[in-house]
């Protein structure tokens, strides 16, 4: 059986989007589920070139859109089924978020599409926005536990570390991404940092607003107690 929390039972600060368009979302689960599934088919073969040159073992360190993706997927599968997993909803929640919002904050301030008009970066600036929204209805089924949210944070945090900080195989694992971040190994570009800033900035909003949700929530509930 499907369950989901009230439309406002949390401030607009962590619950941003109207409530039309998040009822809209939860009515076409299916729908979101195949262009989620659609999405993923096409960010593997995004990154197919950089996924060759990397090892297999890092290969999940490497793909990052596609597989928010593909958790998005399956947290809305689960979810709709009965069957929720909290650690799939913190994953699809986290990973959308930031990787949604990292492409539109990349595309923007690194890859210049304003002024470039590029069709493709904004293909990619788009479809991620959309991941990012995405995001902001995973709190209307999911119970962020604060098991789910460590875990899921520090997933992301690993990919952070390897994509900037620490690689621990081959290379640096970040995306290979418009022309000043094609090349993983030169990290002395301003693009470099900002893209990093980025990335760890997010992380943290990620699971910053997970678990405001969660206490929000909670004092909700000893409210209505």
């Amino acid at each position: 059986m499907t369950s989901r929390s009230a439309a406002h039972d949390l401030p607009a600060y962590l619950a941003p989007l109207p409530e039309r368009l998040e009822e809209l979302a939860l009515r076409l689960v299916w729908v979101i589920v195949a262009v989620n599934l659609a999405g993923t088919v096409f960010g593997f073969w995004h990154y197919r070139f950089q996924l060759m040159n990397s090892r297999l073992v890092i290969w999940p360190a490497v793909a990052d859109s596609p597989l928010a993706t593909l958790c998005m997927a399956a947290s809305l599968v689960s979810w709709k089924v009965g069957r929720n997993r909290d650690w799939i909803h913190a994953l699809a929640f986290l990973g959308n978020l930031k990787y949604g919002f990292w492409v539109v904050f990349v595309q923007l301030a690194i890859n210049d599409v304003l002024a470039t008009g590029d069709p493709y970066h904004w293909f990619l600036l788009v479809s991620h926005f959309g991941m990012g929204i995405q995001a902001l209805v995973v709190y209307r089924y999911a119970e962020f536990t604060v098991p789910a949210v460590s875990a899921a944070t520090l997933w992301f945090g690993f990919n952070d570390l390897v994509d900037y900080f620490v690689p621990i195989v081959g290379d640096y694992h970040h995306t290979y991404f418009g022309p000043r971040l094609v090349s993983a190994g030169d990290h002395g570009v301003r693009a470099h940092d900002l893209a990093a800033a980025a990335a760890v900035g997010l992380t943290i909003l990620g699971a910053v607003l997970a678990l405001a949700i969660r206490i929000r929530r909670l004092e909700n509930r000893l409210d209505a107690e």
